[in-house]
């Protein structure tokens, strides 16, 4: 029987685990500082933990059930991990370069339900959510892949947009969260933390319920329910309205801006009375909502969408701009390596069953 990730419990859920099995609050607290600040990889290597409580956490625990299968690195200095898990499935885990920092991109689910219909990751269906501890583990195989090249560098962002649907796995994805920012563990910054999701309604507002103090991205990509239903059938489940409302529930509670992330295709939602209608859909929430263009990464089983040319992306963009609409277009990572999100886990399964 496999072990369960020890980077699954957050520090409270870990001093409850010790505490039930006659261990005091400060031992949860070494063995926090040897995981996450020392960042060993055996349990043995916590040396001034009781030998009985290193005993118990290895006899019930791993610390990491992720494997490096494959890497890719761009010129950029991007890096793509294709991780193996315990039970022999992929996943992808991104770490960008920014001006601002170190980024890691992560995946919360094994395939994706979501369906839309450009996107790598949806090409396989999701099998099964990640655990905390698996979603946890690939931020510390890339903090550890960054300790071994011996340049003192860090992790210091975390974007929750890779394979899967986080709003779908939401009690791992917040334990997750609260592992990470944790002051006495990684540390990273509750601003510096994005989740990312394609307008799961309800757990929008539970989001914002929940006082997690991190960012929200939202997956638009259309400016009218006809064209985002064509396009991502979540919107046939919670059309534009439903969204919106939920959207407005999020700013009223939080005060925090958001993204509306959309992806630009050639000749689909490209068009400068898609740009208009989006202005409008905007609309009130003008200051709390900034739009974030993303030329889209072709894929080859989605060949009926082409990335747009530059001058409709610049066009779209002034389009929004004159129309007193915060955006931006998104620094392009990777574009020399397998790109899209869910791609190379895609290309490798492909290539075992072929």
């Amino acid at each position: 029987m496999n072990k369960s990730s020890v980077y699954g419990l957050t520090l409270n859920q870990l001093i409850a685990w010790l505490g039930e099995r006659g261990h005091k609050k400060f031992r949860a607290a070494q063995v926090w500082d040897w995981l996450y600040r020392k960042r060993v990889t055996d349990f043995a290597e916590m040396t001034d933990v009781h030998p009985e409580c290193v005993r118990l956490l290895s006899e019930h625990f791993a610390i990491s059930v992720l494997t490096e299968h494959l890497r890719q690195e761009s010129a950029d200095g991007t890096i793509k991990f294709l991780f193996k898990l315990t039970d022999g499935n992929l996943i992808e885990t991104v770490l960008m370069r920014h001006k601002f920092g170190l980024s890691v991109c992560v995946t919360t689910q094994v395939g994706c339900n979501i369906g839309c219909s450009f996107c790598a990751s949806g090409l396989l269906a999701k099998s099964r959510d990640l655990s905390a501890g698996e979603i946890v583990g690939q931020i510390m195989k890339v903090q550890l892949h960054l300790d071994q090249a011996g340049r003192g560098e860090k992790v210091s962002h975390i974007v929750v947009m890779g394979i899967g649907e986080p709003f779908d796995n939401f009690v791992n994805m917040t334990d997750f969260i609260n592992v990470v920012k944790d002051h006495k563990g990684l540390a990273i910054g509750a601003r510096h933390i994005t989740v990312s999701t394609s307008g799961l309604a309800g757990k929008i507002i539970e989001f914002a319920d929940s006082d997690l103090n991190v960012n929200l991205a939202i997956s638009l990509h259309a400016p009218n329910d006809e064209l985002r239903t064509r396009i991502m059938k979540i919107n046939r489940a919670i059309p534009l309205n439903q969204l919106m409302q939920a959207i407005d529930y999020y700013l009223e509670k939080t005060k925090r801006r958001i993204t509306l992330e959309y992806i630009l295709l050639k000749d689909v939602n490209d068009r400068t009375e898609h740009a208009l209608e989006l202005a409008e859909l905007v609309g009130h929430r003008r200051p709390l909502a900034n739009v974030n263009l993303i030329p889209y990464n072709p894929v080859d089983e989605h060949s009926q969408y082409q990335r747009s040319e530059q001058e409709s992306i610049t066009a779209f963009y002034d389009t929004l701009k004159k129309q007193g609409v915060s955006c931006s277009v998104r620094l392009e990572h990777g574009t020399d390596i397998d790109a899209a999100c869910g791609q190379l886990r895609s290309k490798q399964i492909k290539q075992s069953i072929g």
